[in-house]
């Protein structure tokens, strides 16, 4: 796992504070849809950038609430051989500078470019069955120690089972963002009962809805 932080990475001390942890992909940003091809990719260039509905007022609402904002992604593409690293770092900057236009300040991001298989071409160092690419649960983890996040007051959100199974594995709480047409999704919209680890804490279909029950769990939280 390699980190960027937005804030030189500085620990924090003092009491622990409510955090959200944000995937990148399907989260906050837009798939990059080539309709010529067919292909959905993740961005992997700056201008690929386009903020999901209601991620701008969604985020604006955590962060007046108090809670700590932070970013874990999945980026396997250099390990796959499909983009170089500087890529990836490029685009996540860019990401935390378009919202920092917006006042929203991220403190740090966690990507891992790990891959289990690699891919041809990709960089062999990178090929490996790590321990923070999600669901497995590192990089939360790594950010939940960094920033003096306290676990029952904190979230992670994302919009796949992994980002849920990641939650669970670092004590933290589940949102999940999800679109109702998406196939894949239907274990975590039914099936609870057989599968409990992957049914979220809280969901909704827009960012700015789920900031708002994120919110509210505050109230309850205890600390």
């Amino acid at each position: 796992m390699r980190a960027a932080a937005a804030d030189g990475g500085r620990s924090m001390n003092g009491p622990a504070r409510p955090g959200v942890i944000l995937d990148r992909d399907g989260t906050l940003i837009d798939f990059v849809r080539d309709a010529e091809l067919g292909a959905v990719v993740s961005a992997f260039h700056p201008d690929h950038i386009r903020l999901l509905p209601g991620v701008v007022q969604g985020l604006a609402l955590l962060q007046d609430a108090g809670f700590v904002l932070a970013i874990a992604t999945n980026q396997p593409g250099a390990a796959k051989g499909q983009i170089p690293e500087s890529a990836i770092t490029r685009t996540n900057q860019a990401l935390v500078d378009a919202l920092a236009r917006e006042g929203i300040h991220i403190e740090a991001v966690r990507a891992c470019l790990h891959h289990p298989e690699g891919g041809p071409g990709g960089d062999p160092t990178l090929a490996t069955d790590c321990g923070c690419r999600k669901p497995k649960p590192g990089m939360l983890l790594s950010l939940v120690q960094e920033l003096g996040l306290d676990p029952a007051r904190s979230w992670m959100v994302g919009d796949a089972a992994v980002d849920v199974l990641a939650a669970r594995g670092a004590g933290l709480r589940a949102g999940l963002l999800f679109e109702w047409g998406r196939c894949e999704m239907c274990p975590v919209r039914g099936g609870f009962d057989e599968i409990p680890m992957i049914r979220p804490d809280a969901s909704a279909s827009r960012f700015d809805e789920l900031a708002r029950r994120l919110r509210d769990s505050l109230a309850t939280a205890p600390g």
